[in-house]
C-alpha cells in the first residue's frame, strides 16, 4: 500500500476509478449503435484542440473538449445526411481531426507536453482536471440512470424508439455531448491513442459474461474498474505508461474470456 502515500497516486486512482465507472455507460450505447470507432475519431479530434490551445496559450483540456463536442455534433449531422452509411461519418471526422492535428502540431513548441496528450498523463492530474473529471462523471452517471430505458431503446432500434414515443433527437443530442466530453477528459488522462479501447474492450469482455443489457453493463463496469486499478498498480511498480498498461490488462482479460467455452 506504499504507493498511496503519494498524492499523485491518490489522484490517479481516484480519476481512474471515476472514468472506469462512466466509460462503460457511454461505451455500451456506442457499441450497440455500431459506432465503436466513434471514440477513436473524437480522441484524434481532441488532439487538434490540444494543439490549438497550446499555440494560443489556452487550457488544452478545455480546447480539446470544445473540439470534441463540435466533432461529435459533426458525426451526428453526417449520420443524418448519410443514414445508411454511419461509419462514413466517423471516417470523415477522423480524417479531419488527424489533418488538423498534423497542420497545427508543427507550431507546438513543447513536444513533451503534446506527448502527454498522446499517451496520457494520469500521474500528473491537476486540481482543475480532477474537478472536471468528477463533474463529468456525475453528469454521465446521472444521465445513464435517468435515461436508462431511453438509451436502451435508442441503442437497439432507433426507428422503433421513435414510434414508442422516445424523444430520439434530444436523447441523441445529450448523449453525443456527454460522449464528446467524456472522451476528451479521458484522452487527457489515459491518452488520445488509447481512449477508444477503454470504450470498447470492457464491453467486449462483458458480452462474454452478461446475459442481459443490465448484466452486461454491470460486468463492463467491474471489468473496467479491475483493469484500471490493477493497471495503475502495475504501472507504478514496473514504470510503464499507465494508459498502455491498463489497455493490456483489458486485452489479457478479453483473451482469457474468449478461450472460455460459451455457455
Amino acid at each position: 500500500m506504499e504507493l498511496f502515500q503519494y498524492e499523485f497516486m491518490q489522484r490517479a486512482f481516484l480519476v481512474g476509478t471515476l472514468l472506469a465507472v462512466i466509460i462503460p455507460c457511454i461505451g455500451m450505447t456506442v457499441v450497440l449503435k455500431r459506432l465503436s470507432m466513434m471514440g477513436e475519431s473524437l480522441a484524434h479530434t481532441s488532439l487538434a484542440g490540444v494543439t490549438f490551445g497550446m499555440i494560443l496559450g489556452y487550457n488544452p483540456t478545455l480546447c480539446a473538449t470544445l473540439y470534441c463536442v463540435l466533432a461529435a455534433l459533426g458525426i451526428e449531422l453526417l449520420r443524418k445526411k448519410f443514414p445508411q452509411y454511419a461509419e462514413m461519418a466517423i471516417a470523415i471526422i477522423l480524417s479531419a481531426g488527424i489533418g488538423m492535428t498534423a497542420l497545427l502540431s508543427r507550431f507546438v513548441s513543447s513536444s513533451a507536453s503534446f506527448q502527454n496528450f498522446l499517451f496520457g498523463s494520469v500521474m500528473a492530474i491537476s486540481d482543475f482536471e480532477l474537478g472536471l473529471v468528477a463533474t463529468v462523471a456525475l453528469l454521465v452517471f446521472l444521465m445513464f440512470v435517468l435515461l436508462y430505458k431511453e438509451l436502451f431503446y435508442v441503442a437497439l432500434d432507433e426507428p422503433a424508439a421513435k414510434l414508442a414515443g422516445v424523444p430520439v433527437g434530444r436523447v441523441n443530442f445529450l448523449f453525443t455531448i456527454l460522449t464528446a466530453v467524456t472522451v476528451s477528459i479521458a484522452a487527457r488522462t489515459v491518452g488520445a491513442l488509447i481512449v477508444s479501447s477503454l470504450l470498447v474492450i470492457p464491453i467486449a469482455c462483458a458480452m462474454r459474461l452478461g446475459k442481459s443489457y443490465r448484466h452486461t453493463v454491470v460486468w463492463a463496469m467491474l471489468i473496467s474498474l479491475f483493469a484500471t486499478d490493477f493497471g495503475l498498480y502495475l504501472s507504478y511498480y514496473t514504470r510503464t505508461p499507465p494508459g498502455g498498461t491498463i489497455v493490456m490488462v483489458e486485452i489479457t482479460l478479453l483473451l482469457f474470456l474468449l478461450l472460455l467455452p460459451q455457455k
